[in-house]
């Protein structure tokens, strides 16, 4: 019988993992990509750095009472979340299970990409209902900022696609 040890911080990013992200309620702020970094000083002082999709983002406030809340929740009295942009997001952060839940939830995922995002990044999108890639962009401006509207031809369904930032 072996039993795994994890570390203090390791728990930490577990408890975060708990936090749901408000516009994907199934995708973690973890697999998102936006918790950037877990610091514990000598007295068991958290900081959390995190880093949001964009600057306007409406959640910004719920999602650090949220993953402060979660890290008192695991037994540390002394937690601040602190937001920055330091380290700016891109949709290349999100996790690979990240990617996989986002697809499964309706929505395209961002493709990775290397250099700077452009349109063509949008155009070539697979169909998360049917994986068909005979699909085409109807506007690159959906319900939110961050996705855009396209349509297959092979299973009928219009569906969204989060945009690669």
């Amino acid at each position: 019988m072996s039993t795994t040890v994890i570390s203090a911080t390791d728990h930490i990013w577990e408890a975060i993992a708990q936090v749901m992200d408000p516009e994907i309620p199934v995708l973690s702020v973890v697999d998102l990509g936006i918790i950037t970094d877990v610091q514990i000083d000598g007295q068991n002082a958290v900081k959390v750095l995190m880093t949001p999709t964009f600057s306007g983002c409406p959640a910004i406030r719920l999602m650090e009472k949220q993953v402060k809340e979660a890290v008192e929740g695991v037994g540390y009295a002394q937690v601040t979340v602190e937001t920055n942009f330091d380290v700016t997001w891109n949709s290349n952060m999100i996790s690979d299970k990240g990617r996989e839940i986002i697809k499964n939830f309706g929505l395209a995922p961002p493709p990775k990409y290397k250099g700077q995002p452009d349109m063509s990044l949008l155009a070539h999108t697979a169909c998360p209902y049917c994986n068909s890639e005979n699909t085409t962009l109807k506007t690159p401006f959906g319900p939110t900022l961050c996705r855009s509207m396209h349509y297959c031809y092979d299973c009928l369904q219009a569906f969204e696609q989060f945009k690669p930032i």
